[in-house]
Protein backbone atom coordinates (compact mmCIF):
# COMPACT_ATOMS: atom_id res chain seq x y z
CA UNK A 1 0.00 0.00 0.00
CA UNK A 2 1.12 3.69 -0.60
CA UNK A 3 0.60 6.44 1.43
CA UNK A 4 1.33 10.38 0.79
CA UNK A 5 3.17 12.54 3.60
CA UNK A 6 2.40 15.82 2.50
CA UNK A 7 4.44 19.13 4.50
CA UNK A 8 3.26 22.64 4.30
CA UNK A 9 6.27 24.49 5.18
CA UNK A 10 6.79 27.75 7.69
CA UNK A 11 7.77 31.14 4.56
CA UNK A 12 11.28 31.18 5.37
CA UNK A 13 12.22 27.58 5.27
CA UNK A 14 15.44 28.28 2.87
CA UNK A 15 16.96 29.68 6.25
CA UNK A 16 15.52 27.79 9.00
CA UNK A 17 15.92 24.44 7.72
CA UNK A 18 20.02 24.83 7.61
CA UNK A 19 20.05 23.50 11.31
CA UNK A 20 18.11 20.28 10.28
CA UNK A 21 18.46 19.77 7.28
CA UNK A 22 21.54 17.16 6.95
CA UNK A 23 19.27 15.20 9.80
CA UNK A 24 16.40 15.45 7.70
CA UNK A 25 17.74 13.95 4.82
CA UNK A 26 19.46 11.34 6.29
CA UNK A 27 16.47 9.99 7.82
CA UNK A 28 14.48 10.24 4.59
CA UNK A 29 17.71 8.42 3.33
CA UNK A 30 17.46 5.40 5.37
CA UNK A 31 13.78 5.24 4.74
CA UNK A 32 14.38 5.20 0.87
CA UNK A 33 17.44 1.96 1.49
CA UNK A 34 14.87 0.05 3.73
CA UNK A 35 11.66 0.92 0.96
CA UNK A 36 9.37 2.72 3.00
CA UNK A 37 9.96 6.04 1.03
CA UNK A 38 9.28 5.39 -2.93
CA UNK A 39 10.55 9.07 -3.56
CA UNK A 40 10.51 12.68 -1.75
CA UNK A 41 11.02 16.17 -2.56
CA UNK A 42 10.09 19.49 -2.19
CA UNK A 43 7.03 21.44 -3.72
CA UNK A 44 6.84 24.75 -4.99
CA UNK A 45 9.50 26.99 -6.33
CA UNK A 46 10.66 28.66 -3.00
CA UNK A 47 9.64 25.80 -1.79
CA UNK A 48 6.57 25.97 0.52
CA UNK A 49 5.81 22.22 1.01
CA UNK A 50 7.22 18.59 0.50
CA UNK A 51 5.79 15.55 -0.83
CA UNK A 52 7.23 11.44 0.08
CA UNK A 53 5.92 8.89 -1.23
CA UNK A 54 5.46 5.88 1.21
CA UNK A 55 5.28 1.89 0.66
CA UNK A 56 4.15 0.38 3.40
CA UNK A 57 1.19 -1.65 5.45
CA UNK A 58 0.74 0.04 8.40
CA UNK A 59 0.38 3.82 8.12
CA UNK A 60 2.25 4.16 12.03
CA UNK A 61 5.36 3.60 9.62
CA UNK A 62 4.70 7.12 8.35
CA UNK A 63 3.33 8.37 11.42
CA UNK A 64 6.55 7.75 13.21
CA UNK A 65 8.51 9.19 10.87
CA UNK A 66 7.09 12.50 11.12
CA UNK A 67 7.95 12.27 15.01
CA UNK A 68 11.38 11.35 14.10
CA UNK A 69 11.78 14.21 11.69
CA UNK A 70 13.55 17.32 12.69
CA UNK A 71 11.79 19.53 10.65
CA UNK A 72 8.34 18.41 11.70
CA UNK A 73 10.17 18.47 15.84
CA UNK A 74 11.55 21.97 15.22
CA UNK A 75 8.01 23.06 13.54
CA UNK A 76 9.21 24.24 10.29
CA UNK A 77 6.42 21.98 9.27
CA UNK A 78 3.14 24.13 10.36
CA UNK A 79 0.63 21.19 9.03
CA UNK A 80 1.12 17.70 7.73
CA UNK A 81 -1.06 15.15 6.58
CA UNK A 82 -0.86 11.57 5.38
CA UNK A 83 -3.49 9.94 3.05
CA UNK A 84 -3.83 6.52 1.63
CA UNK A 85 -2.92 6.72 -2.78
CA UNK A 86 -4.44 4.16 -4.51
CA UNK A 87 -1.97 3.77 -7.72
CA UNK A 88 -3.39 3.42 -10.72
CA UNK A 89 0.06 3.39 -13.29
CA UNK A 90 3.48 3.03 -12.02
CA UNK A 91 6.47 3.25 -13.95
Amino acid sequence: MHYLLSYDFVENIGERRAPYREEHLKLVREAHERGEIVMAGAAGERPDGAVLVFRTNDVQDVEGFVKKDPYAANRLVTQWRVQPWTVVVSG
